[in-house]
């Protein structure tokens, strides 16, 4: 049935249900004979009309036009704000269950802006909770919908992100390519300029690190010209990542720290937690910070992390990059335990940073003497990347397996990983 169907119904059900002829309702402003065309739906009633219609029914102009009351309508809304809420405030498990608890409400079936904003919102807490297959699918069925233009870019910055972080890295960037190329494409705005920021995370992970760079001096001049905080900190935060994956180490920490200055004056805490804790990791892997200071650096961002409610995934890594500050110190025992507690924050659905915390147990257990645990849990890298599709990322990952596997004496396992390694790489 047709919008003016479905209204053209629920007008006539209502005024069945009132006692009234069609000339009653229409008397004296209407005609009994465009009331008629209207139940039948072969008229199409303008808002003032349907205002109209719905006051001399007594009932809610949003029954008329949606098939809920205004109770109904209120209850949805409230619904749909505390799980806004949940998943804003990194209550990833919350979020997902007030997410589908709404979506199993029979009354969204026809209010289909805040149907697809609620899926949305399910997918995001799908990809926080690192469900990321299921998160892809539902996003993807969101795209077949013919979304509004920004809530589109919305969808594709998250669609593009999750195949990133499921190491899918030509869809990421087939995905940001789409609305970000050809000469069609709108003015930059902050939503562009953070899809720029997630396609060009997508382009250094696959190894297109001369796009990369052409690409973030784009995006950049981009942020500067739009001048708002949102995008500066999507454009420099990206860049800085893109500087030191280059060698360009500089770059790299003048981009972050821009980045996190912009993001503490304007952001929100649970982001600038992220940002601080970015910055940090970019200090430590470019040399600029002694695994001392960066140790109490990250257990200050485990605090403020806590306090802001992240998700698990934001948890896990800064328990990692601790691991590996406590590992560079050679405290082995605060690094074991610190490299478990990432693991152990993640879900079972193969994430690369699983198998960089079992790589570093590998090593934190072999520097121990304790070669044996050392060999398993180096071992333990496979169940984590062999859901994932061959990268540049996983290639990496599987060559630091064979450096470590050859170290601890495993011979076969090391010729495994470097084969392994090459296959990731196209070889």
């Amino acid at each position: 049935m047709t919008t003016s169907d479905l209204v053209g119904l629920r007008i006539k059900t209502v005024r069945r249900q009132r006692g009234l002829s069609q000339a009653q309702l229409a008397h004296p402003e209407l005609s009994d004979s465009y009331v008629s065309l209207i139940e039948s739906g072969k008229r199409t009633p303008t808002p003032a009309v349907l205002e109209l219609l719905a006051n001399k029914l007594d009932c809610s102009l949003s029954y008329l036009i949606n098939g809920v009351t205004a109770e109904q309508m209120e209850d949805i809304e409230l619904a749909l704000g505390y799980a806004r809420l949940a998943l804003e405030n990194g209550e990833v498990t919350e979020a997902r269950t007030r997410f589908a608890e709404l979506l199993g409400n029979s009354n969204l079936a026809g209010l289909t802006a805040l149907r697809q904003e609620a899926e949305f919102g399910l997918a995001l807490a799908l990809e926080a909770a690192g469900d990321l297959d299921q998160a892809i699918a539902l996003m993807l069925r969101l795209r077949e919908e013919g979304l509004p233009t920004e809530r589109n870019i919305e969808v594709a910055v998250a669609l593009c992100r999750a195949y990133r972080e499921s190491e899918q890295l030509s869809e990421a960037v087939e995905v940001g390519e789409q609305l970000l190329s050809g000469t069609a494409r709108q003015p930059w705005t902050d939503l562009l300029v953070e899809l720029g920021a997630t396609l060009l995370a997508a382009y250094y992970e696959r190894g297109d690190m001369l796009r990369a760079r052409q690409f973030a001096a784009e995006l950049l001049n981009a942020a500067d010209a739009l001048g708002t905080p949102r995008s500066i900190v999507a454009a420099n935060w990206n860049a800085s990542i893109t500087a030191r994956v280059t060698g360009h180490n500089d770059e790299a920490i003048a981009f972050a720290e821009r980045a996190l200055a912009v993001q503490m004056e304007h952001g929100q805490p649970r982001n600038t937690a992220r940002m601080r804790f970015a910055y940090t990791r970019t200090r430590l892997r470019t040399g600029s910070l002694d695994a001392a200071t960066a140790r109490e650096m990250l257990l200050a961002s485990i605090k403020e992390y806590e306090q802001t409610s992240t998700s698990t995934i934001d948890m896990a890594m800064v328990y990692n990059e601790l691991a590996c500050a406590e590992y560079m110190m050679q405290d082995l025992d605060q690094a074991a335990e610190h490299a478990v507690a990432a693991r152990d924050l993640l879900p079972k659905y193969g994430h690369v940073l699983g198998a960089d915390a079992n790589l570093l147990l590998g090593r934190i257990y072999g520097a121990a003497g304790r070669v044996e645990e050392g060999r398993a849990h180096t071992a333990g890298v496979k169940e984590w990347l062999d859901p994932l599709p061959n990268s540049r990322r996983s290639a990496s990952t599987w060559y630091a397996t064979a450096e470590t596997m050859e170290q601890l004496g495993d011979t076969d396992g090391a010729v495994g990983a470097y084969q392994r390694a090459l296959a990731c790489a196209g070889l």
